[in-house]
């Protein structure tokens, strides 16, 4: 595992250990960053199921400003940190340890979410609540890109309300859908 691209890009990065969390393949996150990028000129991201944190550190590596990175176990904060130690530049990012509706509800009054990662370790239904979550407490920002990995049998919907579907494609087992917030505008 590595940092694909960008201002970080080629340094490796640690996975987390045991098979609690499953890391994104480098393919995959190519994959993923150019279907929304593939750089940034700024904005904030945050992912709620962290895990080693690649997506994040990928994100600011292309462009992002901040990234907040959220996972309750102990041993992927660990793995975080090594990772974020990596980019020599800790200042970007923000590591939370708690669950993803614990950390919903820390997160409240932040500055809204441009891109927001969710690569949860059950099926689709937390993904959907977190979204309606993170929406309620304006934390999407208007325009928002919404990564999703999940396996085959998550089902994401194509038409979920505020939302529009950009992308679904399959890599193997990982199914990735990538939605575009259309805001309390759009409502």
């Amino acid at each position: 595992m590595r940092i694909v691209s960008g201002e970080y890009g080629g340094r490796p990065l640690k996975a987390v250990p045991g098979d609690a969390t499953r890391p994104t393949t480098d393919k995959v996150k190519e994959a993923i960053f150019s279907m929304i990028g593939p750089y940034f000129d700024g904005g904030n991201s945050l992912d709620l199921y962290a895990g080693s944190g690649g997506l994040s550190i990928e994100g600011v590596s292309r462009g992002l400003e901040h990234a907040v990175l959220v996972d309750r176990q102990f041993a992927a904060i660990k793995t975080i940190n090594d990772n974020i130690a990596i980019t020599k530049d800790p200042t970007k990012f923000t590591v939370i340890k708690a669950t993803a509706d614990n950390a919903i509800q820390r997160l409240i009054g932040h500055v809204p979410f441009d891109v927001l990662y969710f690569d949860p370790p059950y099926a689709k239904q937390t993904i959907v609540a977190d979204l309606a979550k993170l929406a309620t407490a304006n934390l999407i920002a208007p325009d928002a890109l919404i990564v999703a990995e999940t396996d085959q049998n998550a089902n994401l919907p194509a038409d979920l309300a505020g939302y529009t579907l950009l992308k679904q494609k399959d890599y193997g087992i990982t199914v990735v859908t990538i939605y575009q917030y259309g805001g309390p505008h759009h409502e």
